[in-house]
Order: structure tokens, then C-alpha cells, then sequence
């Protein structure tokens, strides 16, 4: 009979997590402006260290949440006024197996270290709107190069 119990104890454990990982995701995705992408957290191996995550946008930052994470706080938090496109790419090698097809790579630098974010081709579109959106008057942040190879 422990036997019996104890798988039922990890069964109703599991489901529990699954459970907070879901209601998670609704608290922050609640009020909209989310999209889909990956963050490079490690580059010790090449093409390796993407983790998957939605980011959401939030008045001048871009915070990104991890998917597989019960922490109500984002992972990482970029500024927009120190958030700068350096150049994109597809995805190459190792990338190819661990991301969608229709991904880009943006490598970006900001203030406290260069960062690379995976995301939909169709998404990169509303992220460098965003990026180049600016109150009047405030100095906007400018693409790092404009003769970007066509993805």
C-alpha cells in the first residue's frame, strides 16, 4: 500500500506544479502586450543555451519570463532607452534544432551586456517598432545597422 500511495503522492505533486505553471503564466499574460521568444543565457557551446520564454511588454521595458519557472518576476528586463539592435540573423547550426524555423536572432547590445533574443520573423517587426517608439522629444535608440540580410 506505500507503494500505491507514494506514486500518488508524485502524481498529485506533478500536477501541482503544472497547475501553478499555468495559473503563472495567466497572472502575467493577463493584460496583454506578449510575445514569444528565447533568450541566449549561455554561449560556452556554439548554437547552444536558448531558453524559451514570452516577453511582455511594459511601457519602456521589455521583460522576459522564463516558461519553466514559478517565479512571478521576470528573468531579465530591457530598457528600451538603452536597447540597441546590432545586427540579425537566422538561426544557424545547433539553433535549427532548438528553435522554430521562422525564427530570427537579433543580437543586441544594452547597458549592462551584449544579449541575443530569438524570435518569430513576424514578431521582429512589432519589437523594432517598439523599439524605435519614443515619447516626443525623448532621444530614441537607432538600429545598429540598416543593411540587415533579408530573412
Amino acid at each position: 500500500m506505500e507503494i500505491v500511495e507514494g506514486i500518488g503522492i508524485g502524481f498529485a505533486a506533478v500536477i501541482a506544479a503544472l497547475l501553478i505553471l499555468f495559473v503563472r503564466r495567466a497572472l502575467v499574460t493577463r493584460t496583454g502586450g506578449i510575445i514569444r521568444l528565447s533568450v541566449r543565457v549561455s554561449t560556452m557551446l556554439d548554437g547552444r543555451g536558448w531558453s524559451p520564454g514570452f516577453g511582455r511588454f511594459a511601457g519602456d521595458e521589455l521583460r522576459w519570463y522564463r516558461m519553466f519557472s514559478f517565479a512571478l518576476r521576470p528573468k531579465l528586463a530591457l530598457s528600451r532607452k538603452t536597447l540597441a539592435v546590432e545586427r540579425r540573423r537566422l538561426p544557424e547550426g545547433q539553433e535549427r534544432l532548438s528553435m522554430p524555423a521562422d525564427w530570427v536572432i537579433l543580437r543586441c547590445t544594452s547597458q549592462h551586456a551584449p544579449v541575443e533574443i530569438a524570435m518569430a520573423r513576424s514578431t521582429v517587426t512589432g519589437f523594432l517598432s517598439w523599439l524605435e517608439a519614443a515619447a516626443p522629444g525623448a532621444a530614441s535608440p537607432r538600429l545598429a545597422s540598416q543593411d540587415w540580410p533579408a530573412a
